[in-house]
């Protein structure tokens, strides 16, 4: 995998990772938008490249990141998920909503038992959750705060399973670990969380 497509994958990581709760973007998405932040992901990935990167403060928002991903990245984001969208809140804590085709991720999947939430659900549902991220001195980590399916708040087990099965990749074929901390891509040293923008430092 190139840097820059794990550079990208850290925006749709944004929306794996940082869902929440029954919100509608007032975003109007945009191709110009979109590839305006395609440009500054080329651009971070080959500062990361680089054996001393120059001080980079980058600067995404809100709208750039919701019409990269629906927009520039669709067609790269795992079967099964659809309609992404993302809100920058502020101090860490990201906000958003993507629907997910069950019937896509039960056909690959054991059942857990009666007490299964997905058991019972099939068709594209809206899953929404929320958390916050800390991605300092080139390591990130998440602290999930709650998800729903339909408006139903459902364990964190569940969460992790959706999120293990939507982010698998052949290096990674158990896919993301929600409490595990992960490196950076591109030397990036810090993401700020600010409101309705992140910055990427290198």
């Amino acid at each position: 995998m190139t840097i820059s497509k794990k550079v990208g994958g850290i925006f749709f990581a944004l929306v794996a990772l940082g869902l929440s709760g029954a919100m509608t973007l007032a975003v109007e998405l945009s191709k110009e938008d979109g590839d305006r932040l395609e440009r500054k992901i080329d651009e971070i990935a080959n500062n990361g490249a680089t054996p001393q990167p120059a001080p980079k403060r980058t600067p995404v928002s809100e709208s750039e990141m919701n019409s990269y991903l629906n927009i520039n990245f669709k067609q790269k984001i795992p079967k099964g998920l659809t309609n992404p969208e993302i809100a920058i809140l502020g101090n860490g804590a990201l906000a958003g909503r993507v629907f997910v085709d069950l019937d896509e991720f039960n056909r690959n999947r054991r059942r857990q038992g009666l007490m299964d939430p997905l058991a019972y659900l099939s068709g594209k549902v809206p899953v929404t959750a929320r958390g916050v991220l800390r991605a300092q001195d080139g390591k990130g980590r998440f602290q999930l705060g709650g998800a729903e399916i339909h408006g139903i708040a459902v364990p964190k087990q569940v969460v992790q399973e959706l999120v293990s099965y939507f982010s698998r990749t052949p290096d990674y074929p158990n896919g993301f670990d929600i409490d595990a901390p992960f490196d950076l891509p591109a030397k990036i040293r810090e993401i700020a969380i600010n409101k309705g923008e992140a910055i990427v430092v290198q």
